[in-house]
């Protein structure tokens, strides 16, 4: 069975979405039934990239906001070269791992991991809302499944858009098998080219955008007490996204305090390390359609701090500590907690352990794989 993907969200630097297609082609590559082609830099190939398009990122946020048909544009020349591609690639089905599918005459698959843009919709640039409500419609009517990351998701795709449930496949994410447990030893020279301590600090992962309710974390981490706060700073890792203005001067001000120290993007490497050292993951995301950063935290042997939002609660299950978004007095008491009380910090590294191993790359396969045989019957 020949399979072809879009993996054109790795010619950006790694984060969810291109997690997720390098993971389940890892996966799916390893089945003697698969023949993976992957489209991705305007071609197509066997091969996964190892490393981003050398500048993609800045010269795609320069086009976007120069050029008045920017989306459209770049969806023109990644069809033709796709579709230019497909006679030689002669592929059984094609998979969207977006919300954008290209044209394809033939069965398709496509994964829907959040319905952000629907729910809010003020956390999307408004060129791209406008694309992704131009194209999503059609790609869930052509597909024949339509894959998703977590029950959550694919309830929400079922009620907003009027899906038949027969549609709907849940194929739980995993993570990297970089995210495992590290002693100190193994995690000191990452930390001291940081500046950071072996389970001293509190780590928040993700794009530096409203809907990861960052400054839900900065407001909860000031309230800690000063010895605390100075002891544990609180480390964020992500790169700058849309609408990071809206909170840019309280983070700056939470910066020049010295408790809170911003690392910008990092490598997968480099962030296996970090979230293996962090004394917790403090994740409360407003809206996740899996949130993959704490399934890390979990597989690595770190406590996690979970908003009770969307589909944290049936990622982390009884593995994490669950607070509502929107109470930064409750986070910050939880991260006192475990902070301080060694027991229940020890009780939920070893729940948080047994929590991640239930998810696998080559179950998401297994579970993908199936949906497309019933696409193909």
């Amino acid at each position: 069975m020949r399979i072809a993907i879009n993996a054109d969200i790795l010619q950006s630097p790694r984060t969810g979405i291109g997690n997720y297609v390098a993971g389940l082609f890892g996966a799916l590559q390893a089945r003697a039934d698969m023949d993976i082609a992957l489209y991705c830099r305007w071609r197509w190939s066997g091969e996964l990239p190892t490393v981003p398009t050398p500048g993609y990122t800045r010269w795609a946020r320069l086009a976007k906001a120069v050029v008045p048909a920017a989306y459209q544009m770049r969806r023109g020349l990644a069809q033709h070269f796709f579709s230019s591609g497909l006679k030689r690639i002669r592929p059984s089905l094609y998979h969207e791992p977006s919300l954008w599918p290209l044209e394809f005459d033939g069965p398709m698959v496509m994964t829907v991991h959040d319905l952000t843009h629907v729910r809010y919709p003020e956390t999307q640039p408004p060129k791209r809302l406008k694309e992704i409500e131009r194209r999503l419609y059609t790609g869930l009517t052509r597909a024949r499944r339509i894959l998703v990351d977590s029950q959550f998701i694919g309830q929400e795709v079922i009620a907003y858009f009027g899906v038949a449930p027969e549609k709907v496949v849940v194929a739980p994410l995993a993570c990297a098998g970089v995210f495992v447990p590290r002693t100190a030893a193994e995690t000191a020279v990452a930390l001291r080219r940081l500046g950071l301590q072996y389970r001293s600090f509190m780590l928040c992962v993700g794009t530096l955008e409203p809907r990861k309710n960052m400054v839900l974390a900065l407001r909860a981490h000031a309230r800690l007490p000063l010895a605390l706060r100075q002891a544990f700073p609180l480390v964020l890792v992500g790169m700058a996204g849309w609408g990071e203005h809206s909170f840019s001067a309280e983070l700056a001000v939470a910066v020049r305090t010295g408790h809170v120290r911003l690392l910008g993007y990092l490598g997968q490497v480099e962030l296996a390390q970090l979230t293996a050292s962090a004394r917790a993951l403090v994740f409360p995301s407003i809206y996740e359609g899996f949130g993959l950063p704490a399934l890390e935290a979990m597989a690595s042997a770190t406590p996690v701090i979970v908003s009770d939002q969307a589909s944290l609660p049936e990622v982390v299950g009884a593995a994490g500590c669950l607070v509502s978004a929107f109470d930064s007095d409750a986070l910050t008491q939880a991260m006192q907690v475990l902070i301080e009380d060694k027991q229940t910090w020890l009780t939920q590294q070893a729940q948080g352990l047994a929590r991640a191993s239930q998810f696998s790359w080559d179950r998401c396969a297994q579970i993908t794989a199936g949906a497309y045989m019933q696409c193909l019957n």
